[in-house]
């Protein structure tokens, strides 16, 4: 087997594509948000990824059928807009740093054959405690698109993310560059305790105005009352806190 190998069920002709990126992540924001993207838009999936570079199982559905693990892309035709999409969604990232750049640069040649200019990837920013309302956090290749961004919310901290961006979504972005693509990564504040539908949420929010496509958002509101319910019951479930030795002082 190579180290990739890439399975197209057709090649779709499209114009000006702009991609999209959600793969497994912190709170697997991205990962829930592309693939709400796909289910809402009615896309098309026209090729899978299989590599080395993934963890060696397969995956066993409900009839006890067995699919080797895999990314996919789709694609949506939009002939009333200006630019059709094409969507990564997948199982995995690369367990490896050399799997991260082949699978990155695999997914940026296929990209490229297909005409994308632009790419979104999308994921999460963990901060380590529960959010409420979750900021959209922002990186772009060129200032022209970090502005372009900030009218649509996104924001654009000095110092967050400060230990950079990890993964596909940061790679297809820094060797997108080197393919002449401007791209943009959308990252949704979260916990990363848990898997985060209101960080999906926020981030698919900003990308709907961005692309100019409707998205209803009730399934993904509906996982996010369930977290948060997991959430209350932990918390009701923590011992409490006894005071502090010094502070025994202070209680009459």
């Amino acid at each position: 087997m190579e180290d990739i190998v890439v399975v197209f069920k057709e090649k779709p002709v499209l114009r000006e594509p702009i991609l999209v990126e959600g793969l497994p992540g912190v709170g697997n924001v991205g990962k829930l948000a592309a693939e709400h993207l796909v289910d809402q838009l009615k896309a098309v999936k026209f090729a899978e990824m299989f590599s080395k570079f993934f963890p060696p199982q397969v995956l066993v559905n409900d009839a006890g059928t067995i699919r080797l693990v895999s990314n996919e892309i789709y694609y949506v035709q939009r002939p009333d807009a200006n630019n059709d999409i094409v969507i990564m969604i997948g199982d995995y990232q690369g367990l490896t740093p050399d799997g991260q750049y082949e699978l990155s640069d695999k997914t940026l040649k296929i990209a490229k054959d297909l005409g994308v200019r632009r790419i979104f990837t999308l994921g999460g920013y963990g901060l380590g405690k529960m959010i409420e309302k979750p900021r959209v956090l922002g990186a772009a290749t060129d200032i022209e698109l970090v502005e372009e961004m900030k009218n649509f919310g996104v924001t654009f901290s000095k110092g967050e993310p400060g230990s950079g961006i990890v993964g596909a979504s940061g790679l297809l972005l820094g060797l997108g560059n080197l393919y002449g693509m401007r791209s943009v990564c959308l990252m949704g504040e979260t916990s990363g305790y848990f898997v985060d539908p209101k960080g999906a949420q926020a981030v698919l929010e900003v990308l709907a105005k961005i692309l100019g496509v409707k998205i209803d958002f009730t399934e993904l509101e509906t996982k996010a009352q369930q977290i948060d319910q997991i959430t209350s019951k932990l918390r009701e479930a923590e011992p409490p806190v006894e005071p502090k030795r010094e502070d025994l002082g202070y209680i009459g």
